[in-house]
């Protein structure tokens, strides 16, 4: 069993198990939340699965793309959990998540992710069914892309407002029994700078 938490949109926390599917699952569509909202829904979706926390066999984690405040609360909590409970911590890029989610739920052809990445821009990946392994083949992205510029999507466009964390987990799962971990680097794919960053501070006249 997973539990499995995504930040990159809303903020999703599930968990999983491989031969049931998603046990609970919950979440928001709020992007502005992330911080305040994921250690309770954490605890809630333990609570809902029936599990214990030394029950886990591991966390799966969205690594974006993603705005760089939002992004970066599910991924400290997701390696926070994982080193509190000693099991491994396990990277996914939450588009593939989605394509995984919209194929395995009897999709066909060519698929456009797209999800909100602020700034009048969109993050689009682009993806072409699923492997002989059941994942999904990644053709293109993630890239960021003006709103207004977004290609016209070969098949069918897919516009997530949150990325269910019950498709992080089971997107793992299924890379685990495939024997294809990681799937992602552990690396956040903000694609683009954070807003702030330090000073280069004052210069100290000796």
């Amino acid at each position: 069993m997973l539990l499995a938490i995504d930040t990159s949109t809303g903020t999703s926390v599930a968990v999983v198990d491989r031969d049931t599917g998603v046990l609970a699952e919950t979440g928001t569509g709020d992007t502005m939340r992330h911080a305040e909202v994921v250690g309770g829904f954490i605890r809630d979706a333990l609570a809902d699965a029936g599990v214990r926390a030394d029950e886990l066999s591991g966390v799966a984690a969205g690594m974006g793309p993603g705005p760089f405040t939002g992004l970066r609360v599910g991924i400290a909590a997701a390696h926070a959990f994982a080193l509190g409970i000693s099991k491994p911590f396990v990277p996914i890029v939450s588009h593939d998540a989605i394509a995984w989610c919209w194929y395995r739920d009897g999709g066909a052809g060519t698929l456009q992710v797209v999800t909100d990445a602020r700034r009048r821009e969109f993050a689009v990946s682009e993806y072409d069914g699923l492997d002989v392994d059941g994942l999904p083949v990644r053709t293109d992205g993630p890239r960021l892309v003006p709103r207004d510029d977004v290609p016209g999507a070969r098949g069918i466009r897919l516009d997530a407002a949150v990325v269910p964390a019950g498709a992080v987990g089971m997107l793992a799962e299924f890379a685990y029994v495939a024997g294809r971990l990681p799937l992602a680097d552990d690396a956040p794919l903000y694609l683009r700078a954070p807003d702030v960053t330090p000073s280069a501070g004052k210069r100290v006249l000796q």
